[in-house]
């Protein structure tokens, strides 16, 4: 399960409706093996396309570095999908490359609401889990 705070949905929420029609994509970094997401931090999609997202390289390498540096991880790596579901793609599960991250996406297909869902991606294999939006941990 993902507990996560509603000020966290509510940032991914408005980066995906700012980059749409473009997927948007980022992290929520948190302590190192605590399973919490605690800062947000929004990324450039580099492929500035409504149909696939890619971190920029070297935007990644400093976020990764900065994460290393602070002793966190990668809780939640988000993306928007703007005409589907909220489900990953084929490429998104193929590029899954952190087994122990939440896999977030949310739909902005409609313009009136968004669909947030979270999913565990290892191995190829997905796993749909329940997500907990709370005011404060």
């Amino acid at each position: 399960m993902l507990t996560i705070r509603a000020d966290l949905v509510d940032a991914m929420v408005a980066h995906a409706r700012a980059d749409h029609p473009d997927e948007a994509c980022g992290i929520i970094a948190g302590p190192d093996g605590s399973d919490r997401p605690e800062r947000f931090i929004a990324m450039v999609n580099a492929e500035r396309s409504p149909t696939f997202y890619r971190f920029d390289s070297a935007e990644q390498l400093k976020v990764w570095r900065a994460m290393d540096e602070a002793d966190e991880a990668a809780v939640v790596i988000y993306h928007s999908h703007t005409a589907t579901e909220a489900y990953p793609s084929r490429t998104d599960i193929s590029y899954a490359a952190e087994p122990d991250a939440h896999y977030v996406l949310v739909s902005t297909r409609d313009p009136d609401r968004h669909e947030l869902r979270s999913y565990r991606i290892a191995g190829g294999v997905v796993t749909e889990e329940p997500v907990s939006i709370v005011e404060q941990y």
